[in-house]
């Protein structure tokens, strides 16, 4: 009798515990800022985790990640998990300050998009989009390199365009035309295609396949793709805006890496922690990126790899 009591109350008392533990992650919020060019794949993969975490609450936004990083470095917004279209982000802006670790997670390249209304879309090729650019009846539009690394791998493109293709003054005849078409990050200027209000943009194959549009190859030497052209890739770069007011700082062209981190203002680090595993494992979230046209770089060599959470160290390499 005392040993069925005893059971009955340790019943309960589990079931009281499961209750108040599952009533806690019944409210749970996840804040999520990242790169605008992952919009598609991070609304798929956070629909997904959501099936296996059905209680928590997402907030995902989209911005250029130089202003995402901003946000947590400048603003000090609670962020859960920081994904970057340029890796090198975390490092400059919120490595050792704001965050501790930087995980490489999916590449991408430069392209040159347009739709078949779009002015001499009938004459554009891999080898005269220079010249077809260079046209005062063309526009064409890029993002901001100040805020966004799409912004600012387009300028290192245009420049290494005019070393491959031997057209000296190239790149600041384009980077001086066209500038009333700058927007804050790419996927601004989706709409100002769909509007005709321009011909042209510079974007990431992903966001060009994952919106259907038409686009022109670059080429390796242009399209920051390739890692063994590092050199190459390095040879150039633009001028952007530092931590601080008034500060500048280099960014060197190199093939494209995308970053993932966790801000230490995390308000919940248990739930970030199993979002970025979730991002990072093969089958699920990379195999999303993957679907989408942006290929896993899982596991990549890290320098912060022993300030990695061990539950996500799996999903990085330690630098030899």
């Amino acid at each position: 009798m005392k040993f069925s009591h005893w059971f009955l109350s340790l019943l309960l008392m589990s079931l009281l515990f499961y209750s108040c533990n599952n009533s806690q992650r019944q409210h749970e919020e996840l804040i999520i800022f990242h790169a605008g060019s992952l919009s598609v794949p991070v609304k798929q993969i956070t629909e997904a985790f959501k099936q296996e975490h059905p209680g928590v609450e997402i907030f995902a936004e989209a911005a250029g990640s130089v202003a995402s990083a901003r946000k947590i470095s400048d603003l000090s917004r609670p962020c859960h998990v920081f994904l970057s279209a340029d890796y090198n982000v975390i490092n400059k802006f919120l490595i050792p300050k704001h965050a501790d670790w930087n995980i490489k997670f999916a590449s991408n390249e430069m392209v040159l998009a347009f739709n078949p209304e779009s002015h001499k879309a009938d004459q554009i090729n891999s080898s005269n989009w220079p010249e077809i650019l260079s046209d005062g009846e063309v526009r064409y539009g890029r993002s901001d390199p100040n805020s966004d690394p799409c912004g600012y791998r387009t300028v290192i493109s245009l420049k290494l365009t005019e070393k491959t293709h031997g057209i000296p003054g190239l790149a600041n005849s384009l980077l001086s035309k066209d500038q009333r078409y700058m927007r804050p990050k790419e996927t601004d200027l989706i709409a100002l295609l769909e509007t005709h209000t321009i011909d042209y943009f510079f974007i990431y194959r992903s966001v060009a396949s994952q919106h259907h549009l038409n686009y022109i190859i670059l080429g390796d030497s242009i399209n920051l793709r390739n890692p063994n052209l590092a050199s190459w890739y390095k040879s150039e770069w633009v001028e952007i805006n530092g931590k601080k007011p008034g500060e500048k700082i280099k960014q060197y062209g190199e093939a494209m890496i995308y970053g993932l981190t966790i801000p230490k203002n995390t308000p919940n680090q248990q739930l970030a922690e199993e979002f970025a595993a979730f991002i990072l494992d093969r089958d699920k979230g990379q195999r999303i990126l993957e679907e989408n046209e942006q290929p896993s770089l899982v596991p990549s060599p890290t320098a912060q790899w022993d300030k990695i959470p061990e539950a996500l160290q799996k999903f990085a390499l330690p630098v030899d």
